[in-house]
């Protein structure tokens, strides 16, 4: 078994860490005095376009889609470790690369099962980084863990389709950039199979009946950087047929393949975000003295790097056998892998994060660091992509027919 990587990913971690080091690290500060300088929080600052345009100088750019023709052609197991740089600075540094979600979801979906027209007005310039997207599927009156609950109406009239709903926690919709939703309904809300009643249709934002009603706060926070949260309503908003995302009924298949990668990417992410507070755990251990000692002589400090230290990585191990296996054996194959890391990565790296915030006193709860937000953020993917007792309960199941 070679744990080593491939002589490609090398390389472009090599240029990735250096463009975190040049570019990102120093435009985190930077970023959050422009914006507050701008007219809408939710307008991009200057410097987000700058790191995007220097990425893609760089090459650094799509990094995520395994598809040669639309992105770089790595593989899940070559990309994972790029992910987990990016997590080091997940408000910047993805979409710094244009592998940022829900836009990386939602040009996979594009790429895999939308027709030549629908690639042409809407991935092209999702895969420049000239628009930002949104994927609509969570409900706040039902629990839209189970997709089957799904409320939102996309009813069929002549050559239009009719979408009626209420979306919320719609990642990146509070962004103006946000130019299209993906939005998952009902076509079929009386069919005999529960799974094949749902449908996606494409729905542009300037569409007549949408409306972006409020932000959401994710733990106090708004979270612009990522576009922010929105409550989304649609009320008979009417778009064209040709508009829909594969066939009729084919919503929930689309669903999980789009979830597959997702999940992998938010890991890596979230192993970055474990790492960069290990970093900060230690730079203030040893920079900080109480009751007479440097903090990192405390035997509880030592006792919660260390076990950091294990936990981060255990997980990088289970993540990248999970992406081999993507590669190798499919989504389908690495299904019982998929949902381990799920449930591990965010339950551990919540954990990491706490300590570090916890070893910075005040200043770990404070808009001075970035451990508050990190948390936020870590804590936040136990629920998103299916909180993690779906996981639980599906993954059991499994084992269990073992022995039945």
């Amino acid at each position: 078994m070679d744990f080593a990587f491939d002589a490609r990913t090398e390389e472009l971690r090599t240029r990735l860490l250096a463009f975190m080091d040049e570019y990102v690290y120093p435009a985190e500060t930077v970023s959050h005095e422009q914006r507050g300088q701008l007219a809408s929080p939710w307008d991009t600052p200057q410097i987000v376009e700058d790191l995007k345009a220097e990425a893609r100088r760089q090459g650094l750019w799509n990094l995520f889609l395994p598809d040669a023709e639309h992105g770089a052609g790595l593989t899940n197991l070559q990309y994972a470790p790029l992910a987990e740089i990016t997590g080091r600075s997940p408000h910047l540094a993805p979409t710094a690369l244009n592998c940022a979600a829900p836009d990386t979801g939602n040009m996979e979906v594009l790429a895999q099962f939308a027709t030549d027209r629908q690639k042409k007005q809407w991935l092209e310039p999702l895969l420049a980084g000239e628009i930002r997207s949104a994927f609509a599927m969570t409900e706040p009156e039902v629990a839209s863990s189970d997709a089957t609950n799904i409320r939102t109406r996309i009813e069929r009239d002549g050559e239009e389709y009719v979408v009626t709903g209420r979306k919320w926690y719609i990642s990146g919709a509070m962004n103006p950039d946000c130019k299209i939703f993906i939005v998952m309904g009902k076509t079929d809300p009386d069919g005999e199979d529960p799974r094949r009643q749902q449908s996606m249709i494409l729905v542009p934002r300037d569409t007549p009946g949408v409306e972006i009603r409020r932000a959401m706060q994710v733990y106090g926070y708004e979270d612009h950087s990522h576009g922010g949260h929105a409550e989304v309503v649609f009320t008979g908003a009417r778009v064209p047929a040709a508009n829909l995302i594969g066939e009729e009924g084919g919503g929930f298949a689309i669903a999980q393949a789009r979830l597959g990668p997702g999940r992998i990417h938010h890991c890596m992410r979230l192993i970055g975000m474990a790492e960069r507070a290990i970093e900060l755990m230690c730079r203030r251990a040893v920079e900080r003295t109480a009751f007479g000692k440097p903090i990192a002589q405390q035997g509880v400090v030592q006792n919660w790097i260390a076990d950091s230290r294990v936990a981060v990585e255990q997980l990088r191990l289970l993540v990248l056998k999970t992406a081999w296996l993507m590669d190798t054996v499919g989504n389908r194959g690495a299904h019982t892998e998929i949902q381990a890391i799920k449930i591990a990565t965010p339950r551990a790296v919540v954990d990491i994060i706490d300590k570090a915030v916890q070893l910075h006193g005040a200043g770990g709860v404070s808009q001075d660091f970035p451990l508050a937000e990190l948390w936020a953020g870590a804590r936040t993917l136990k629920l998103a992509d299916g909180p993690d007792e779906v996981h639980q309960r599906s993954l059991a199941g499994r084992e269990l027919k073992k022995y039945v």
